[in-house]
């Protein structure tokens, strides 16, 4: 009698109903609407036994302070809270990450992000609790395993007082969460506050969060922060792509200062804007993991750019390394740098005029100007070869030798070009294009998602005696054939060479990563189906056949099955859990009353 089994495939959960906006002067500042609750699990008992600085550290893992000294550079000033560990390292990638090149000559105020990796033995006491708040996020918005974010609100002012000229400071936030536009946000309200009153409001600030509610997908949650109220909603995997289910209404929401439709989407078509006639050729190099590099002028037109490239393959997660910002003092700069070895599939954003020295073998490099939109929309630009690319000051465009698998598709560079003549307002434009660029992917990963799902055993091989059977193996060949009848064509105007464009993407760390995770919840899928098999058979009739032994050993099985599903969130009816616990004590009952209290002990880990 085999019990345990691979681990895989997940039925889509039913699509939640779109909340309506309730009324929000019903709601405490810091209080949330929910979803309807999930199976497995009672999140609201999980809220309960959370700990001093655990809500905060669900957000963030500290705030730095980050100055400029005479005799030491760039250095940390403050960390808070005070008990947050960084190690040398990580403040070090800090410190030089949170000031723009000298060259970008960037005065007032300038707010950007970088990525940075953590360092090793990190470990976490909320990673089970974090682990059930990340379960229903899209895959671009699950928590970073192992990098961290740096949000940075910079300002440089002049200051005669000071021997250098000038005041430089930056207030950076960390985190493990994605959420660009969200962070960018708090620091709108937090830095210009910090900046006049100094550490005082900042551990205010930290205070604040630590009384926010957990960020769990599908919830719309009202933050107070240092006087203003923020409304937000996490998204899920279960949502429609391309809405928001969060819309303001002015009577509901007297009490919220900011509404935020989206936590994560930068402006695509401001973004792209410099590069505009090379938007699809770009698309495939992203989606293939390409090595990348976005040239700018300063960090925030090089952090957006590179956001703005992950984010054009949504709903399918980047799964390469990117840079948003990224200097000659990164600790990584030699092992992306050398010469000695292909690039890697990384994408990288730098602002320095070094690197178009260093990185002139790479094969992909896009040269931003200046993202200040222009009235009229920028002539066409051909594809420049890499030679003529010598100096940060070349002229904007794409160099690289790259001949796209894709026809150009004329459509959208017209509609966004009437857009322009037009002056359609910039959000429209981005609706366009993140359309645009969503319906392409779908159209791409539809015939990769109907040919996995065919791998799925039917649910009659699933007996509840025998271990749960295993996915069928991932053949291209046979991917490949499902192309002709049912490939892309179905969906999608473009012509082109899909087929090898389907070749290079299943060498990708893109389908690698796409395809672990699919194979992860079609397994667990098939662990869920055999555990509710396994709850409708009669196990009292069953283990009168059994020896005592036996029984033993099925109670010690039945509970690995039901750790094992409470670990994993298996996707089980609900009930199953309470049924199968069921099962347990009724055939612990039937064993001598020595046994019972052996088996009735909880299991140590």
């Amino acid at each position: 009698m085999a019990l345990q089994g691979p681990e895989e495939l997940g039925e889509p959960v039913e699509e939640s109903e779109d909340l309506d906006d309730q009324d929000a002067s019903s709601i405490s500042p810091a209080e949330e609407i929910t979803l309807p609750p999930g199976p497995g699990g009672d999140e609201e008992t999980e809220e309960a036994l959370l700990l001093p600085w655990d809500r905060f550290s669900a957000w963030l893992h500290c705030i730095c302070v980050v100055g400029f000294d005479l005799e030491l550079g760039q250095a940390v000033e403050v960390i808070y809270p005070h008990h947050s560990k960084l190690s040398e390292k990580e403040k070090t990638s800090i410190c030089y990450l949170s000031f723009p090149d000298s060259n970008s000559g960037c005065l007032g105020d300038t707010q950007f992000c970088f990525r940075f990796r953590q360092g090793s033995n990190r470990k976490t006491s909320l990673g089970c609790f974090l682990e059930t708040t990340d379960r229903d996020a899209p895959p671009c918005l699950k928590r970073e395993q192992g990098h961290y974010y740096g949000y940075v609100y910079f300002r440089q002012v002049r200051d005669k007082s000071l021997k250098r000229g000038y005041f430089q400071k930056s207030l950076v936030l960390i985190s493990q969460l994605p959420y660009v536009t969200f962070f960018h946000s708090l620091l709108k309200i937090m830095a210009p506050e910090y900046f006049e009153k100094q550490e005082p409001c900042l551990e205010a600030a930290c205070n604040d969060i630590d009384r926010w509610p957990t960020p769990h997908p599908g919830r719309i949650l009202t933050l107070p922060i240092m006087g203003v109220v923020l409304k937000v909603r996490i998204p899920t995997s279960y949502d429609k792509p391309g809405t928001s289910q969060l819309v303001q209404s002015a009577q509901s929401d007297s009490m919220v200062s900011i509404v935020l439709p989206t936590i994560h989407e930068v402006d695509l078509f401001r973004c792209f804007y410099p590069v505009f006639f090379h938007l699809q050729m770009l698309w495939e190099l992203v989606l293939l993991g390409e090595a990348l590099v976005v040239m700018a002028p300063s960090p925030a037109e090089s952090s957006d750019t590179v956001l703005a490239l992950v984010s054009c393959i949504a709903p399918l997660r980047y799964c390469s390394d990117f840079r948003p910002y990224f200097t000659i003092h990164d600790s990584e700069f030699k092992e992306y740098t050398t010469r000695t070895q292909a690039p890697p599939s990384v994408i990288l954003g730098v602002t320095n005029p070094f690197f178009a020295k260093t990185l002139q073998h790479w094969p992909h490099i896009i040269r931003i100007g200046d993202m200040k939109q222009a009235g009229e929309m920028a002539k066409q630009m051909k594809v420049k070869k890499l030679k003529n690319l010598k100096t940060l000051d070349s002229k904007p465009g794409v160099y690289t030798a790259y001949k796209p698998y894709l026809n150009k598709d004329e459509e959208i560079i017209k509609q966004l070009q009437k857009g322009v003549q037009q002056k359609r307002p910039s959000a429209a434009q981005n609706a366009i294009l993140r359309r645009y660029f969503l319906e392409l992917t779908q159209s791409f990963i539809i015939p990769l998602e109907r040919y996995v799902a065919s791998l799925m055993p039917l649910q009659k091989s699933i007996s509840p005696w025998k271990s749960p059977p295993q996915l069928r193996p991932f053949i291209q060949q046979d991917f490949m054939k499902t192309l002709e009848k049912a490939g892309p064509q179905l969906t999608s105007r473009l012509k082109g060479d899909w087929i090898g464009l389907y070749r290079h993407f299943l060498k990708s760390p893109n389908f690698d990563g796409w395809f672990r995770n699919r194979r992860k919840e079609m397994t667990q899928k098939l662990e869920a189906l055999h555990l509710e098999a396994l709850c409708e058979e009669d196990l009292q009739k069953r283990i009168q056949k059994h020896t005592e032994v036996e029984t033993v050993d099925l109670v010690l099985k039945l509970k690995d099955k039901l750790t094992q599903a409470e670990r994993e969130k298996l996707p089980v009816h609900p009930g199953t859990l309470e049924k199968l616990r069921a099962h347990i004590e009724g055939v612990i009952l039937t064993l001598p009353e020595d046994l019972q209290g052996i088996l009735h002990k909880p299991t140590t880990l």
